[in-house]
């Protein structure tokens, strides 16, 4: 480990001058919000910049939690602010969409939960490695009447199909991590004691391969496969509108009843949870 750089939340390491990990550490429950997007947007940018990096491993410090939902606690304000990105979208879907199309290959290694924007960062990224036995993905929006906003509805359909996607969407279920590789969810599910020198060792290997064929290799596999912008600039216009719905409003109002945002069964078992609501509370 040649050097680090430690922001307090998000944890940039670099391996070496064409490795980098990037560790998300935001305890307890590896929650993103507003005040995560500058970080977000500064590791995005350095793997736009440094011609020496071929790849980056995005991995979570945080015990069950790869990453979970938005910071639904956050004021509406502080999302908002955020200008535009350089692709014409919204803040957060701007740096996804450019992580999917930087020439550094980029992997998600899951380990607890990627639920939500954890999801929609390891569907943003080139490759997904998950836990057999820890890897739990979902998106869980529909179960509270929200819409997710992060590019999954662009995404998961090139992935795994049509029917397997709104299944996954509409279902707002947890995914496990055998599940979510025979339905193309993630590329491999590895068991736990394994992930880490798998991943370990299959970045090193892209590491040693010549910077300019990963690049020129990797553009034409994305000309075939990533989503256009236009499909996901509405994405993130329908979660904003949705979060406002008295629908989506009761049902969040519940969740935090139950205990939605604290360490706990909630969070630990999201879709279970949001597959309850409409037998607790008359809602429509």
């Amino acid at each position: 480990m040649s050097d680090a750089h430690n922001d307090g939340q998000i944890r940039l390491v670099r391996i070496s001058n064409a490795y980098l990990r990037v560790t998300l550490d935001i305890p307890p429950l590896n929650i993103f919000g507003p005040a995560n997007i500058p970080q977000l947007e500064e590791i995005v940018g350095l793997l736009e910049s440094d011609e020496r990096v071929k790849v980056v491993v995005f991995d979570s410090a945080v015990e069950g939690f790869f990453l979970t939902h938005y910071d639904f606690l956050a004021k509406p304000e502080e999302s908002a602010k955020f200008p535009v990105g350089r692709t014409g979208l919204r803040a957060l879907p701007d740096m996804l969409a450019r992580l999917s199309r930087a020439s550094v290959v980029s992997i998600a290694s899951i380990r607890g939960r990627a639920t939500g924007v954890g999801s929609e960062l390891a569907l943003a990224c080139d490759m997904r490695f998950a836990s057999r036995e820890k890897a739990v993905l979902s998106q869980w929006e529909v179960g509270a009447a929200l819409v997710p906003g992060g590019g999954p509805m662009a995404r998961l359909p090139r992935l795994m199909g049509r029917g397997r996607a709104l299944e996954v969407l509409l279902g707002a279920d947890d995914i496990n991590g055998d599940l979510a590789e025979l339905y193309g969810y993630v590329n491999r599910s590895i068991p736990d004691s394994q992930l880490d020198d798998f991943v370990d060792s299959f970045a090193r290997r892209i590491a040693s391969f010549d910077r300019r064929a990963i690049a020129e290799t990797k553009r034409l596999v994305d000309l075939n496969s990533l989503p256009p912008d236009a499909e996901i600039v509405p994405e993130w216009d329908a979660f904003i509108a949705s979060l406002g719905r008295p629908a989506a409003q009761a049902r969040l109002r519940l969740l935090f009843e139950q205990g939605f945002h604290k360490p706990g069964d909630v969070e630990s078992r999201l879709g279970y949870h949001v597959g309850t609501l409409g037998s607790t509370m008359d809602i429509s």
